[in-house]
């Protein structure tokens, strides 16, 4: 069954960031050891900017441990705990397939589409690179197993080379709209 990662992100109230920060960090803690959690990243702003928005992003071992995690007490009591010290709702957000190469350090995602049109000048260069290159070399093979073995090249030469080469080249148009977006809102 694959992992599912899930995002929560939230705004901090000006002057609230440490005692928010200590209190995420506590949190984080307390609730590492859930069953069903494999891992959490804390998203943070950068230093020396005027962002108050933190992220968590935590994967879980299955839909169902997401499901019983976010309905838990630890984290009811957790949302009750920080909400004198936060604006607004949380913003929770699943992150499937190829969105996980999209995540920003500030926890937005660019539009489905940008990211639909990155992944496909990511695969189209790479599939044909490995199909030219290892198509010949594995002709003798079963069919499945040459489709298996070019399949195996074009996913390790997205997920380590290409996909992060490409979202920090595009970085800038990724992110552009909610560049905008914080712009007209003041944030």
């Amino acid at each position: 069954m694959p992992v599912v990662h899930c995002a929560v992100t939230r705004r901090v109230r000006p002057g609230c960031e440490e005692q928010f920060d200590e209190q995420l960090l506590a949190f984080v803690r307390q609730s590492i050891a859930t069953d069903g959690v494999v891992g959490v990243h804390i998203l943070r702003p950068a230093p020396g900017n005027n962002d108050r928005e933190y992220g968590v992003l935590r994967s879980f071992e299955s839909e169902a441990a997401a499901e019983k995690f976010y309905a838990s007490d630890v984290f009811n009591r957790w949302l009750l705990d920080v909400e004198p010290l936060v604006e607004g709702e949380p913003e929770h957000r699943k992150l499937t397939g190829l969105e996980a190469f999209f995540r920003s350090e500030r926890g937005w995602m660019p539009p489905r589409w940008k990211m639909a049109i990155l992944t496909f000048m990511g695969v189209l260069p790479v599939a044909l690179l490995w199909s030219h290159l290892l198509g010949p070399m594995l002709s003798n093979q079963h069919w499945l197993v040459r489709a298996a073995s070019i399949n195996v090249a074009v996913v390790s030469t997205l997920t380590w080379v290409v996909m992060p080469f490409l979202t920090k080249l595009f970085h800038s148009w990724l992110s552009q709209r909610q560049k905008y977006k914080e712009h007209t809102h003041g944030n």
